[in-house]
């Protein structure tokens, strides 16, 4: 277990650009704007070949107006909580701030090491102000840029210096987990009810989360890295700035994940933008697990959830080998069954066939029902190999592969579907041309050795000269 190290402080101190600055990544959203980051953000960190977990916290400060003030300083809490070293952030270009008070206040009720750093101090004038925060009683202030890397080094010195020894890491890789959909659909609702804690903020408000937020989690022994992601609207509707940076994170989530997790709301039905976040794990070669959240707000009937999956076939037909779960994430009704598809659908995601097969598979497809002809000429199928996995990606060798039609090519799927037991996953087939074949049925060879009446005419010519 790798020792973890929060930064905390008031909005707009430049925690997010500290934390990607420790990491070495742009994955916490960084804007002018205060008050961009809620949830809690991990990172991975090194320094001096000591590997350390870093969390980037929301905004400590008290008002009125902001309503998710209450719910951030618990995320604020909780940080420290599990902290084992914190870096309080100051902001040297404003000075201090009421809330630089409250935040000192709170972090002189834990007997964890903190370290206080003032940022944005790229200029020598700034320097001058330096002296100003020693009148919270502080020993040692860290003059620091985070945007820059100035006293960077310094203060990672004295903070990993504190840091207990990280217990070596148990082998196992973790299946990634991508939540996404709608606003307000109960995305981070379902990753709080999984923690069973409130590890991110829920509201009613639609865009509560504007963050990608990592979370590890331990399920009947398997390792899991669940993803929560901002709610994705239409693009027509998605005009601030955040927002977009929001939604450009949930793509970035679902690139790399494994397992997508499609929650929609059931309570609304199946609607256009579902199908279209559906769409954008199929066209990453995700596989998929449609969540119906909010199962328990539908009037049930006798046909209720064959209603449901049948509007969802019929909208979302090239992804019918998904998996579909009714759940609630408010009271927990049927999340542990989620994990039991997740089981079934990464491993065939991570499958990998042997060549002799996979061969057999497609020369049995091929016997039994022949491919069209292609200009005159015969297809063969010489043979097939799988590339890579997650997705299962195939290669099959034909003498003319834009000669088999799209269909034929969804039936070699289809079979290969079946015989391998690949039912719940995508699956990608490429179709190449094996070395030394003709280009073109028709066209005929270019005899190189032999010139033609018309070059001997032109060679003789250009002997005279």
């Amino acid at each position: 277990m790798k020792p973890v190290v929060a930064i905390v402080g008031r909005p707009n101190a430049g925690k997010s650009t500290l934390f990607n600055r420790l990491t070495r990544t742009r994955d916490a959203l960084v804007d002018s704007v205060a008050g961009v980051t809620r949830d809690r953000h991990y990172g991975s960190a090194s320094f001096n070949n000591v590997d350390f977990t870093v969390i980037d916290t929301g905004g400590f400060y008290f008002s009125d107006s902001d309503q998710f003030v209450q719910k951030t300083h618990d995320q604020v809490r909780y940080a420290i909580t599990d902290a084992d070293a914190i870096i309080a952030l100051f902001d040297g270009a404003q000075g201090i701030s009421p809330h630089d008070h409250d935040i000192v206040d709170l972090l002189r009720t834990t007997t964890k090491p903190v370290f206080f750093a003032v940022n944005k101090m790229d200029h020598i004038k700034r320097e001058d102000s330096l002296a100003d925060f020693y009148s919270f009683g502080i020993e040692e202030v860290f003059p620091v840029s985070a945007e820059h890397g100035h006293g960077i080094y310094e203060l990672l010195e004295k903070v990993v210096g504190a840091l207990p020894q990280s217990a070596p890491e148990e082998n196992g890789e973790a299946i990634r987990l991508a939540i996404i959909g709608r606003p307000n659909v109960g995305k981070s609702s379902l990753v709080n009810r999984i923690l069973g804690e409130e590890r991110v903020i829920v509201s009613e408000v639609p865009g509560t989360t504007r963050d990608a937020i990592d979370t590890r989690v331990e399920v009947n022994g398997q390792k899991y890295l669940l993803i929560d992601t901002a709610g994705i609207r239409r693009k027509a509707k998605v005009h601030e700035k955040l927002e977009k940076y929001a939604v450009v994170k949930a793509m970035d989530a679902i690139a790399r994940c494994d397992v997508a997790l499609i929650l929609i709301d059931a309570a609304d039905g199946i609607v256009e933008q579902d199908i279209k976040i559906a769409g954008y794990a199929y066209e990453k070669g995700r596989a998929c697990i449609f969540l119906l959240n909010k199962w328990d707000l539908v009037e049930k009937g006798d046909h209720t959830f064959k209603k449901y999956k049948e509007d969802l076939q019929y909208q979302a037909s090239y992804m019918s080998y998904a998996p579909f779960l009714t759940i609630s994430a408010l009271t927990g009704r049927r999340v542990p069954k989620i994990f039991e598809a997740i089981e079934t659908v990464y491993t065939q995601f991570s499958h990998q066939s042997a060549t002799g097969p996979l061969n057999r598979i497609i020369q049995n497809a091929t016997e039994q029902t022949e491919p069209s002809m292609f200009r005159g000429r015969r297809l063969k199928f010489f043979y097939a190999t799988q590339i890579a996995t997650k997705p299962p990606t195939f290669v099959c060798f034909v003498n003319y592969p834009e000669g088999v039609h799209f269909s034929y090519q969804r039936y070699l799927v289809n079979r290969i579907r079946e015989s391998l037991g690949l039912d719940k996953v995508p699956i990608r087939l490429f179709l190449r041309k094996r070395g030394g074949e003709a280009t073109h049925p028709r066209r005929k060879k270019k005899h190189l050795t032999k010139p033609g009446k018309k070059q001997e005419k032109r060679q003789g010519k250009k002997g005279k000269r």
